[in-house]
């Protein structure tokens, strides 16, 4: 049976897992913004069936505007502290940590001025690793 080909992305500018594919360098894979009007946040983005994941950093002291989207998310942070909202919840989220985002909720995240801030997320794949951004 010849190979099927891979689904378009859903994310401008992220990888699509193909029949066959299961290893990613995320260092190579690709690079984009995580909310290209909202959001510092920068990286690689590889999109499978029904999940997509991102290895993404955010420079000090700099962040994402209030935002949400469809799909719910997990973040877990790798490398610095994240400050932010979910609603009307505050957080700190340092090195270790992991933030749950449900579905819809308006949030911001910012990045402390002390250090870069690098974080694995992950969302379901009913839409795209981007967000809109609240008005």
């Amino acid at each position: 049976m010849p190979a099927q080909p891979a689904p378009a992305v859903r994310t401008p500018g992220a990888k699509r897992a193909g029949p066959g594919e299961h290893l990613f360098d995320l260092a190579t894979v690709n690079h984009l913004l995580g909310g290209p009007d909202y959001s510092t946040a920068n990286g690689s983005v590889v999109e499978g069936d029904r999940m997509i994941v991102g290895l993404m950093r955010m420079p000090a002291g700099t962040g994402a505007e209030p935002h949400s989207h469809p799909n719910e998310q997990w973040i877990y942070v790798l490398q610095g502290t994240l400050r932010g909202t979910i609603g009307e919840h505050k957080l700190e989220a340092k090195a270790g940590s992991v933030i749950y985002i449900p579905a819809d909720a308006v949030h911001a995240m910012k990045a402390t001025p002390e250090a870069d801030v690098v974080f694995f997320t992950c969302k379901d794949s009913s839409h795209s690793l981007h967000g809109i951004k609240a008005k």
